[in-house]
């Protein structure tokens, strides 16, 4: 049984190491297996199978070449993924532009509502500053409303401070008291 522990291996009178092939190292491939984790929910367009964000894949990546390959000196990566159920490969590349990534082929980016809202926001930030640069009316008028804004926060933020003031002021010893006043005035009735 002590004989399979060993550690050392046999080596025959007669070995000679520089006859053992050496294989020089070349080129490392770029395209290498990555295990990570779906970064949005797709839909399949082959299939159809719907794949949710956080889902764990063996995914093949690889740098992207050409004048698309860098935005502002941070590299772009395009991943190679497989469908769940029908095995076909769609690919995925980093925006580092949009902080996100943008899927490129097979499959359909599912609907994210908090991207809309986003889009909103920003049109209408767009809109508001457009209006005040041509008309200085609007500009008074929005500065206004802002103000209002403000004062209404404010008006919130006092009413809240006094309320806690109010029930910093009460002690524990003065509720128990004044229970133990109440039920027995209930016990007497």
């Amino acid at each position: 049984m002590g004989e399979r522990k060993v550690i050392n291996k046999y080596f025959p009178p007669d070995f000679d190491p520089t006859k053992i092939p050496r294989h020089k190292k070349g080129n490392i491939n770029p395209n290498f297996v990555v295990r990570m984790m779906l970064p949005m929910s797709v839909r399949c367009q082959t299939c159809g199978e719907y794949m949710y964000k956080g889902k764990k894949f063996n995914s093949r990546k690889e740098d992207v070449e050409g004048p698309e390959g860098e935005y502002l000196g941070i590299k772009i990566f395009r991943f190679y993924f497989k469908c769940i159920t029908c095995s076909a490969e769609f690919t995925i590349k980093t925006d580092p532009k949009n902080m996100d990534y943008e899927v490129e082929a097979g499959v359909r980016r599912n609907y994210e509502p908090y991207k809309d809202v986003e889009a909103q926001k920003k049109a209408a930030l767009e809109a508001r500053e457009a209006s005040e640069k041509d008309d200085p009316m609007a500009k008074l008028e929005n500065k206004t409303k802002d103000s209002k804004i403000e004062m209404d926060i404010l008006d919130a933020l006092d009413e809240i401070r006094t309320q806690n003031a109010r029930h910093a002021s009460v002690k524990v010893d003065d509720v128990i008291e004044l229970h133990r006043k109440q039920s027995a005035k209930l016990s007497a009735a």
